[in-house]
């Protein structure tokens, strides 16, 4: 279980969109060419690519910010663009995701673009459109001065640096020493030798391989490289720094000691962007009140995400809730939700592919018709939300001694169980506005109910589900159980 689970579910379901994070960096333009390669040329000795079909996805800096936007954040970003064709496909693609663009300068250069020939999944080539010149220092200072306006405005800032020129030292050192003068977290993916040149900065998050490169220490030198990283951390005045050790997992250096989050990848597809996820979720969960440990822990199950994925692909709010709430491994805590939160987490499960099943009572004395009918449930989907009556609707349909068990201890026991992935209350003295909000895949009700007499049946059929009676367990209900109770008082 992840430390902090119920802030960091609350984050995921409608937190993040309170939030404010800027992106300054190098931004890119990742196009894939996607074909086969069936036989070789007889001009030359080389592979014949049949191309089927290509898709472009914004990469680098613009990247990050997909990943925030995909959170839910909003997100910002300032950096280089070129007045080309990418240009523009790169600016419908982060319009598309509500990715702010105010801070990106339109530069004489041309825009930064990789194009990838894959083969099935195997990448064969790639070709870059790029400038080795350095950005007019014109064009810097328009950049210097939108990054700085905007980051006194933000909850959290990324400098997101791929060596192509947007992060000049001054550029750097004017948006972290703004950050931190209003307290606002400043985190760092770097690409450059000297970390010096992000002084001050909250945290930096160097994978091994730019970690080598920063401290002249090899990379299959864990102790060493790790050592080494303290001292950087003190030199240069970061908070801690947060290294990705690959397959390893991520690492907080800090100088309280070290935290040590194990990957959470499945099966590894393509590493592209993975590190771009890393310190856009670092960044977002920082920004929403996690501690490191905490947002590190979400960053990665976010990278062991993107890392099962082809290609340059942003993380999503529905897969982390999805990987984070396995039927049988979310905490009863975590399963009682409100209203509003059960639909954007039945939306999270609906993206993710799960159906959804629903049924109701005052579960009030639990006993073994309850657990068949939830296990019966649980037969005709991926994912069982539970309505359970509250307290005053318990009453008004079974009497004023009624209910023996209040409605906070019910849904307490009723998340408790395996079978549950999702409990709320409703006031009503029928579930048809909860049946409403959600549309279940399918509508279960007792024995003692018929098709046409469960609430709900119409709506739930009318938008492609269906409605299943299961089998009542004979002689079981709370109503024996408390006459039984009153002949032994």
């Amino acid at each position: 279980m992840l430390p902090e689970l119920h802030s960091i579910l609350n984050l995921l379901e409608g937190g993040f969109s309170r939030l404010r994070v800027l992106v300054v960096g190098d931004l890119m333009l990742d196009r894939y060419i996607m074909g086969e390669v069936e036989r070789i040329s007889p001009e030359a000795p080389v592979p014949v690519f049949r191309h089927a079909h290509r898709y472009e996805r914004p990469g680098g800096a613009a990247n990050v910010a997909m990943n925030l936007a995909g959170l839910g954040c909003q997100t910002f970003l300032a950096g280089f663009w070129g007045s080309d064709h990418d240009q523009a496909e790169l600016a419908a693609l982060l319009q598309a995701a509500n990715v702010d663009t105010r801070g990106v300068v339109s530069s004489t250069l041309p825009t930064t673009s990789k194009t990838r020939i894959v083969g099935r999944t195997q990448q064969m080539l790639r070709l870059d459109i790029e400038s080795r010149e350095a950005p007019p220092e014109v064009e810097l200072e328009r950049l210097l001065e939108r990054a700085a306006e905007l980051t006194g405005k933000m909850h959290a800032v990324i400098l997101s640096d791929y060596a192509k020129g947007a992060l000049t030292q001054k550029i750097c050192a004017a948006v972290i020493a703004a950050a931190r003068a209003g307290g606002i977290p400043v985190l760092v993916d770097p690409k450059t030798r000297d970390f010096g040149k992000y002084a001050g900065a909250t945290t930096v998050c160097p994978n091994l391989n730019e970690l080598s490169v920063a401290t002249g220490v090899p990379s299959d030198d864990m102790a060493g490289l790790l050592a080494a990283a303290q001292g950087l951390l003190v030199q240069h005045g970061f908070d801690y720094m947060t290294v990705t050790l690959s397959e390893k997992g991520i690492r907080i250096l800090s100088p309280e000691g070290t935290y040590h989050s194990p990957s959470r990848a499945r099966e590894v597809f393509d590493v592209s962007g993975a590190g771009d996820t890393v310190i856009a979720t670092l960044a977002a969960g920082i920004a929403g009140g996690l501690k490191r440990e905490s947002a590190v822990e979400l960053a990665n199950v976010a990278a062991g995400i993107v890392v099962g994925k082809v290609g340059t692909v942003p993380i999503a709010t529905h897969e982390i809730v999805a990987e984070l709430t396995p039927s049988s491994g979310l905490g009863a805590g975590e399963k009682i939700l409100d209203r509003e939160r059960l639909v954007q987490r039945v939306a999270e499960w609906r993206a993710s592919g799960e159906s959804i099943v629903f049924t109701n009572g005052c579960f009030d004395l639990l006993h073994v018709g309850h657990i068949t009918l939830l296990e019966d449930c649980r037969r005709f989907g991926s994912k069982l939300v539970l309505g359970l009556n509250a307290d005053s609707s318990v009453c008004r349909l079974k009497g004023p001694t009624r209910p023996i068990v209040g409605e906070k201890e019910r849904a307490r026991v009723m998340a408790a169980l395996a079978a549950v992935d999702a409990v709320v209350l409703f006031e009503e003295d029928t579930p048809m506005e909860l049946i409403l909000s959600i549309l279940p895949d399918v509508l279960v009700k007792g024995g003692d109910y018929t098709i046409d007499t469960v609430v709900g049946h119409q709506e739930v059929i009318a938008a492609g589900g269906r409605v299943e009676i299961v089998p009542t367990v004979a002689g079981f209900s709370t109503t024996n159980l408390v006459k039984k109770l009153s002949t032994l008082g």
